[in-house]
């Protein structure tokens, strides 16, 4: 693993987890969300139904576009476990995702096979520690399609 592959520590993290999404409120959505630039990421705020609770849980994640998809990774800060976002969205693959002044409904599944290959390749790109950053979890990270889904 490269210096360039190191991660701040975990509390570091999640104080700009929890910077990020404060934004966001704060401002209304009118910071904190992008679009993903050339051979980039960009943010949008994912919206699950919780799993136990049937309610609203949002959170922002990066992702980048494939065609109609938006994809991210269930990457958890590179922590161990599964975020709590993916754990709803596979207990109900219905979501709803804002994009930059965009607001569309999707639908959540994990690539696997020849389309997971493809679209972690495609993340490699954006990300060259992405494989080390990988290594670090005790499992392997999930990439996630949204795909466009029905308005409920």
């Amino acid at each position: 693993m490269t210096d360039s592959a190191r991660l701040p520590p975990r509390w570091f993290i999640r104080l700009a987890w929890s910077v990020h999404r404060a934004l966001y409120r704060v401002t209304r959505g009118r910071v904190g969300l992008w679009r993903p630039r050339p051979n980039g990421w960009g943010a949008l705020r994912l919206t699950t139904t919780g799993r136990r609770t049937g309610r609203p849980r949002s959170v922002i994640l990066g992702y980048f576009e494939d065609g109609p998809n938006l994809v991210s990774m269930a990457m958890n800060g590179w922590g161990a476990g599964e975020p709590a976002w993916w754990l709803n969205l596979q207990a109900n693959e219905e979501a709803e995702v804002d994009v930059a002044g965009t607001h569309r409904w999707v639908r959540g599944h994990a690539a696997t096979g020849a389309e997971r290959e493809r679209l972690w390749a495609r993340w490699r790109e954006i990300d060259r520690n992405l494989d080390a950053f990988a290594a670090r979890r005790p499992t392997e990270t999930a990439v996630v399609v949204l795909e466009p889904g029905p308005a409920a």
